[in-house]
């Protein structure tokens, strides 16, 4: 089927908005963050001066005092509207996308890695909405913008039909799934990593200046754990999913290709983290250093694997 060109045109034209709005939602969450004032104090109860809030953080020595007046708060939520935005403005890119080439919009590396930063960014939405986290947003949105701005220049395909290998109703099935799971995943890696930050600050008072707004380091712990646990069943699935394919395609469930085996290792990866946190009772520097190296790993396959090494999954750069 031909390709319908003014729709593809729309849906490029809307992916470039998408990136557009999430940078202008980055800019309004830093300047809520600039406006959030932290300031050191013997420890006490605090109550909220000025119609402001204020919280206290657990520091070694004293506590520090998070000040959010309600001039920050109002460009935080300035930040959290353009955010929602940015992705309608996404969706429409990757369903305009679909639409045009009338087959699922994930056919190659531009269309993966954007469906896989809309899941990310809507998972992100959901969580920040219900746990009150949106101060966390600015540090999810910046790999997801980098990702896209990648994405939308060096990784760039015009819309076209996909290769005949991969004309099979299981595109639709396994790299949807991957693409779901590798969006979620990405959030605990970003958790993992503030958790560092944050755990250093709580122990010795390290990068109190960016630490301190931060949510607590047990929540960051938390958060990275259960969206895993979300994420990794998914992933799962759709490594089973792959390996009924390939032996669809190829006759044989399993040949430890490239993008094969960095795919079981970050499985490894993340079944060990759970594990680890179920079993022994890690948490804290381990744990997120443990969930940190798989979010490496899926990075890692997602573009090293994809555009370097050269295998059965080399032809079309899908997951």
């Amino acid at each position: 089927m031909p390709v319908n060109e003014t729709l593809a045109r729309y849906s490029d034209w809307s992916y470039v908005s998408a990136v557009v709005v999430y940078v202008l939602a980055m800019v309004f969450y830093l300047v809520e963050q600039a406006m959030t004032k932290t300031r050191r104090q013997a420890a006490r109860e605090l109550t909220a001066v000025g119609g402001g809030s204020a919280e206290a953080v657990d520091a070694p020595a004293e506590s520090v005092v998070v000040t959010r007046s309600p001039r920050a708060d109002r460009f935080g939520r300035m930040g959290f509207s353009l955010n929602v935005l940015g992705v309608l403005l996404h969706a429409a890119a990757v369903i305009l996308r679909g639409v045009a080439t009338d087959r699922v919009p994930w056919g190659n590396m531009y269309e993966y890695g954007s469906a896989v930063c809309l899941f990310a960014v809507i998972g992100w939405l959901v969580l920040a909405k219900r746990f009150d986290i949106r101060r966390l947003s600015v540090w999810v949105l910046l790999p997801i913008v980098v990702l896209l701005f990648l994405g939308g220049t060096a990784l760039y395909t015009p819309a076209a039909p996909v290769q005949p290998a991969l004309q099979s109703y299981w595109l639709a099935i396994h790299v949807t799934a991957v693409s779901i799971s590798s969006g979620l995943l990405l959030l605990p890696g970003v958790a993992s990593l503030l958790y560092l930050f944050r755990a250093a600050y709580e122990r010795n008072g390290r990068f109190a200046g960016f630490a301190a707004r931060l949510p607590k380091a047990e929540v960051l712990d938390r958060l990275a754990y259960r969206v895993t646990v979300v994420g990794f069943p998914l992933f799962t699935f759709a490594i089973i999913c792959g390996a009924i394919w390939a032996e669809s395609a190829w006759g044989r469930f399993w040949g430890w290709d490239p993008k094969e085996t960095c795919a079981f290792i970050a499985w490894v990866i993340y079944a060990v983290y759970l594990h680890a946190r179920a079993t022994a009772g890690w948490r804290g520097n381990r744990a997120a250093v443990i969930n940190i190296l798989g979010f490496a790993s899926m990075v890692f396959n997602l573009f090293f694997i994809n555009l370097v090494t050269s295998g059965l999954h080399s032809y079309a750069g899908v997951a």
